[in-house]
């Protein structure tokens, strides 16, 4: 029993050789899965981390005006709080009087992959002032 007999295939009479195409098809296959993986990876970090910017620009805010009300300068406390949260302030601000104001502060957050193009920080904005 000859090969081609033993797979249910007739001899091939003159054809081509089609043996190790489906290798080279799977190294295709997996060379696209394998680069939008890292794509989905890439943009996953980069989502984290502007979603860790906001929310340290929202407790920064916050704090800067639960201090100001206390009769504390603002922008230190929200850039403590801001460095307990991996963030750096960037800008901090406070417009109004002692019953009426808002404090606005800028975080900037690192990101931990280095992709050409892409930025090496996310930022994020918030402002807090009391409910009135």
């Amino acid at each position: 029993m000859t090969p081609a007999t033993w797979a249910g295939r007739a001899p091939s009479t003159g054809g081509r050789d089609e043996r190790g195409s489906g290798t080279l098809l799977m190294v295709g296959v997996m060379a696209v899965v394998g680069v939008v993986s890292m794509m989905a990876m890439v943009a996953a970090v980069y989502l984290v981390v502007g979603h860790r910017a906001h929310g340290a620009a929202d407790l920064a805010a916050l704090s800067g005006a639960a201090a100001y009300a206390e009769g504390r300068a603002p922008c230190p406390a929200a850039a403590r709080l801001a460095r307990a949260n991996d963030a750096r302030l960037v800008r901090c601000d406070q417009v109004g009087d002692d019953v009426d104001y808002v404090v606005s502060v800028t975080v900037e957050v690192q990101v931990g992959l280095r992709v050409p193009g892409l930025p090496r920080a996310l930022s994020g904005r918030a402002h807090a002032g009391p409910v009135s």
